[in-house]
């Protein structure tokens, strides 16, 4: 996408969720007038859809939301190709030829990824590491320490998002995954999954 000022506000919604006129504001240091026009805009190329919600007294908050065409505006990588081949690999070889191939990719990506974690310490240094990696691949990825001191695992976006709704055993991969690359001493709990209608998929992560 271009960089202008309405691309990153889908940016920015896509990545921190729903958001305040104000909130904009604040953050591209702009006049809420200006981010309003934005706004209307988006709403009208049925990119971004407005919901007004009640807090206390006084008048409601209107927060802006990412529509399904909005979210559309991220690639999901050779989305039909993907979608493609996992239906020709049921065809000729049926669940348990997928079943194989997911395998295959699953052990791929976990020397890829304890690679990518080799020199990384602290589990904490380990999730950063995992979450820069997974950053490259497409999953707008980042890594926080809780004030519990566990930490959470963000993926706001799915490049394969598509294939993943076709083929729900590429998710139950990629938690195994994190899961032994992290080490068998730590818990790894799935909290928001966007198969399942979450703006976004997030993992708790602590030792056990």
């Amino acid at each position: 996408m271009v960089d202008t000022t309405a691309d990153r506000i889908l940016f920015r919604i896509k990545t921190r969720g729903a958001q305040t006129t104000a909130d904009l504001a604040t953050a591209f240091s702009v006049t809420t007038e200006a981010v309003r026009q934005l706004l209307v805009k988006l709403e009208s190329e049925g990119l971004v859809s407005a919901e007004d919600r009640k807090a206390g007294r006084g008048r409601p908050k209107r927060l802006w939301h990412m529509t399904d065409a909005g979210h559309a505006r991220f690639p999901d990588r050779h989305s039909d190709l993907s979608l493609g081949l996992i239906q020709a690999v049921r065809a000729e070889f049926g669940e348990a030829g997928l079943d194989r191939l997911i395998r295959r990719r699953e052990a791929d990506q976990l020397a890829g990824y304890r690679a990518a974690l080799t020199g990384a310490m602290s589990l904490s240094e380990r999730v950063a590491a995992l979450a820069e990696v997974r950053d490259r691949e497409g999953y707008m990825a980042q890594s926080r320490q809780e004030p519990d001191g566990s930490l959470t695992l963000i993926e706001n976006h799915c490049p394969i998002c598509a294939a993943a709704t076709s083929c729900q055993n590429l998710c139950r991969s990629e938690l195994q995954i994190f899961r032994e690359v992290l080490g068998a001493d730590v818990m790894v709990e799935r909290t928001d999954h966007m198969v399942a209608g979450a703006r976004r998929c997030a993992y708790r992560i602590e030792r056990v």
